[in-house]
């Protein structure tokens, strides 16, 4: 997995590439744990995601928990296939999700 993270101010975009899962998802998690102090905006860009798995949920909900203490998440351009995982999983309640 390829993560690409661009911080304007206190607006923080992580663009995934490839898959993110049990293999994977430590990594993103660490990026998310050594980004966040003084965002107050966290943009994840899903665009070129192919996959997520349980892990990769968990880590989105990590993150989600901290911004609402801070700020806002979104996640967006999310595939069909991601939509219907986030979906049944109940994580399109739980999220703000963008187009």
């Amino acid at each position: 997995m390829e993560i690409k993270s661009l911080r304007t101010g206190s607006e923080l975009v992580y663009a995934l590439e490839g898959r993110l899962d049990t293999i994977t998802a430590p990594q993103f998690e660490a990026e998310i744990n050594k980004g966040l102090d003084g965002v107050t905006s966290l943009i994840i860009d899903l665009k070129k995601l192919d996959y997520i798995s349980s892990a990769g949920l968990r880590v989105l909900l990590k993150a989600q928990k901290i911004m609402a203490k801070q700020g806002s998440m979104t996640v967006k351009n999310l595939s069909q296939e991601l939509k219907d995982i986030f979906e049944v999983t109940g994580f399109s309640d739980i999220l703000n999700i963008e187009e």
